[in-house]
């Protein structure tokens, strides 16, 4: 039995209200933000689909050990959320439509835990969760609708190598809707790189199938900022991608050509195309992070 958050359904909520800020919101370490389920923007930035920002174009930045929960982000920004300092928690915060990427995880040390508990990112042409930073990502309870990577530990940061750690477990993942400019026609719900000791672990995993190949969690060969992470493989393999199949689920209804894709391999001569892994400007808990080590 896998304990932590419940399995989410595929509904999303419904916006109370819009609020737009003039300029990156900072929640402050330790303060909780809670938004009251109201849609959050900014007044002046929208999305330029991959065109890379930074912090200044997010709607919030949580400062270590900060909350932000019950809000939704509106269409009009480009980097969604930023942890700039790790140590986050993310918690039912739904993504309406992902610009750049949704949620931007940096800095921190080996002992750093952040959490995404609940909520859910749509439309996402490449990354929803981007960790640049090092540490334990959680992400538990989650609605992924439409994206290219729904976990990217970092393949081409000016930090590596830095070993990055993720727990990710009771994730629904719809890929039967198409509206996102996917990068990648090949969808990875989570991604690794193998040479630098990352490793995840992929609980209950429930996958509704479209028309594209797509794999549970694939593994590259990381490399400095300016430099192309390559695709090394796909499918279960420890210590990098640590799950068995049991853990994932087919949900009726999707393709029944992508069951045969799933845990598949990758040539290892595929280089990932796209807009992977730019590096933008510059507590499961710490137990959870430990226990990966």
């Amino acid at each position: 039995m896998v304990s932590g958050r419940a399995m989410p359904d595929g509904s999303w909520p419904t916006s109370k209200g819009t609020v737009k800020f003039d300029d990156v919101y900072t929640i402050k370490s330790g303060e909780v933000y809670d938004g009251k389920m109201k849609t959050y923007e900014r007044s002046n930035i929208t999305c330029k689909g991959q065109e890379e920002s930074g912090t200044s174009t997010a709607v919030f930045k949580l400062e270590a050990n900060a909350t932000l929960k019950n809000a939704i982000i509106g269409v009009d920004q480009m980097e969604g959320v930023h942890c700039d300092d790790n140590d986050c928690t993310i918690q039912n915060v739904w993504w309406d439509d992902v610009c750049e990427d949704a949620l931007s995880i940096k800095g921190g040390d080996a002992s750093s835990v952040s959490r995404v508990l609940g909520g859910g990112a749509r439309y996402a042409d490449d990354k929803i969760v981007q960790h640049n930073g090092l540490g334990t990502v959680i992400i538990d309870g989650f609605f992924a609708q439409d994206f290219g990577k729904l976990y990217r530990a970092c393949g081409s940061c000016s930090n590596n190598p830095a070993q990055r750690f993720l727990n990710i477990r009771n994730v629904y993942a719809d890929l039967e809707v198409i509206k996102a400019q996917r990068v990648d026609p090949n969808v990875s719900i989570v991604m690794m790189n193998e040479n630098f000791g990352d490793e995840a672990t992929l609980h209950n995993i429930r996958v509704k199938p479209g028309a594209e190949n797509y794999t549970e969690c694939s593994y590259s060969r990381g490399v400095q900022k300016g430099d192309k992470p390559l695709i090394l493989g796909n499918g279960p393999k420890k210590p990098v991608c640590k799950y068995s199949m049991d853990e994932i689920h087919l949900v009726e209804g999707g393709a029944k050509q992508q069951q045969q894709t799933v845990g598949t391999v990758r040539p290892a001569n595929e280089v990932q195309q796209g807009n992977d892994d730019k590096e933008k400007d510059n507590k499961d808990d710490k137990e959870v992070s430990q226990q990966n080590k």
